[in-house]
């Protein structure tokens, strides 16, 4: 992807930069190669970027184009949005605390070079405000009031404002951000930038490392660059063509604002919000099944006021669920009607609401990998020895069921239709249902947006189809978006 800075007056440009190249707005704006420039990175510098201004339509028209604005229109507007800079304030409180407590005064200003700040102490500080607003140069006003630190001001910084003492640092600090983001790849050209939202340092993560490589082995054989990136790099995304997140999702999480900010600025994303709204919490997804008549066990969503209706809505033993539980947290199994009230009481202390399950008993869990409303795989998930569930949690210690991939025709009958059938219901990204085989019938426990594909596991049978076929997945929306020719 090509680096281009963009600058009001080149004659007046203070920096030079090794990795990219400067270019006046005005030829931006209407000269015809940068028109037809297919992939670009544009940092738009010009000293003046409010509404019609130069600086304006340079991110304007760069959006337009394909290309990938620094700041964005929705950035540089947002700016000027007292109550979005008090929400950040919000959200800062702690770091804000940490940072400038020891600080004497009224008022602090922080000047931030591409999420960066010449004074060490302050580096967390500055990634966080340019993670929320994304753009080259940041000046932040610091108020204190009402005994607190807050922000009283954010706005966009021109070069001319870098003072003396700065500027080399505001130089290593833009070209350290190029030369992370935008290495030429060597031997292929491709079309567009896939990021995968993935850390080894997630507890439970969908995908590991083998898994991880062969996604960006076929989204290179399809003509898409993928790189790995973390939570520091939320305000790059907009760099991105398409997301895919590889973490453990929830709403109150990371990656919930990364899929939310992604979708906001156009890129094709798994999995995209509305999909980890609906799936993360269990009282939607019974009553989406019951609505639909989706098979499922006997299902009751539970409150303070009908705790006594538990064993006749759903007998003993029954499993009792938090909305937001995964990976089995927030899960139990209760047998009498007393326990049944203890832990259901205990649960309501945390969530005003609680699902309770009608258990059912079985081996193994059928797991049916959706994409696109279509199976993508089929595993058997079986139950962890001696536990009702496919992992146990024991102290520090968890046990996994093995894993079997599943050939198409070992399945049920209609258990891959009735999956499909689940999963439409929630969008048509990539979804993991589990489904329970028993005396003859089927029952869909649940539909997870964020479904394991482990190299070793789910593509044991299938091998690099799986990877081919989400990378296909991602291109097709990708042309379609008319992003431009396929190659």
């Amino acid at each position: 992807m090509k680096s281009l800075v963009v600058v009001e007056n080149i004659k007046r440009w203070p920096f030079h930069f090794e990795a990219v190249e400067v270019v006046s707005a005005r030829a931006y704006l209407v000269e015809r190669r940068f028109a037809e420039l297919k992939r670009a990175a544009v940092y738009n510098m010009c000293r003046r970027i409010g509404y019609g201004s130069v600086g304006y339509y340079v991110s304007l028209l760069a959006a337009a184009r394909g290309h990938r604005p620094m700041p964005s229109v929705s950035t540089s507007q947002a700016l000027g949005h007292l109550p979005l800079l008090r929400a950040a304030s919000e959200e800062l409180e702690d770091e804000l605390r940490r940072v400038l407590a020891p600080l004497k005064g009224e008022e602090f200003v922080l000047s931030i070079y591409f999420g960066r700040n010449m004074a060490k102490r302050y580096d967390r500080l500055a990634r966080a405000l340019f993670n929320q607003f994304p753009a080259p140069i940041l000046i932040a006003r610091f108020q204190w009031e009402h005994d607190e630190w807050r922000i009283a001001s954010l706005r966009l910084g021109n070069p001319s404002e870098v003072a003396e003492g700065h500027r080399q640092f505001a130089i290593e600090a833009a070209e350290a951000y190029f030369e992370r983001r935008h290495v030429a790849p060597k031997k292929s050209v491709f079309r567009y930038d896939l990021a995968i939202l993935w850390s080894e340092d997630d507890p439970n993560p969908p995908s590991n490392e083998r898994a991880i490589k062969r996604f960006i082995g076929a989204a290179a054989r399809h003509g898409i660059q993928a790189e790995v990136i973390g939570p520091e790099d939320y305000g790059r995304i907009e760099e991105y063509d398409a997301l895919f997140i590889r973490e453990t999702t929830a709403v109150n999480h990371r990656t919930y604002r990364f899929a939310t900010r992604a979708a906001a600025e156009g890129l094709i994303v798994i999995d995209d919000p509305e999909a980890i709204v609906r799936c993360t919490n269990k009282v939607y997804q019974a009553e989406r099944f019951a609505r639909h008549g989706i098979p499922a066990p006997r299902t009751h969503v539970m409150h303070e006021g009908n705790v006594h209706e538990l064993a006749e809505r759903v007998g003993l033993p029954c499993v009792l669920k938090k909305p937001d539980g995964a990976f089995s947290h927030g899960m139990v199994k209760v047998n009498t009607a007393q326990e049944a009230e203890e832990r259901l009481n205990e649960l309501l202390e945390e969530s005003e609401l609680i699902v309770a399950q009608e258990f059912v008993r079985s081996d193994f869990d059928w797991r049916v990998g959706v994409l696109d409303r279509k199976a993508l795989f089929l595993c058997r998930y079986h139950m962890a020895r001696g536990h009702w569930q496919t992992v146990s949690r024991k102290g520090r210690t968890d046990r996994y069921g093995k894993v079997e991939a599943a050939a198409a025709e070992s399945a049920p009958p209609g258990l891959v239709h009735t999956a499909v059938r689940a999963a439409s219901l929630f969008g048509d990204g990539l979804f993991g249902v589990d489904v329970k085989q028993v005396d003859g019938r089927l029952m869909v426990m649940e539909v997870n947006d964020n479904p394991n594909v482990d190299a070793g596991y789910e593509d044991a049978l299938l091998k690099d189809s799986i990877y081919d076929e989400i990378a296909v997945w991602f291109r097709s929306r990708l042309d379609r978006r008319g992003e431009g020719p396929a190659l």
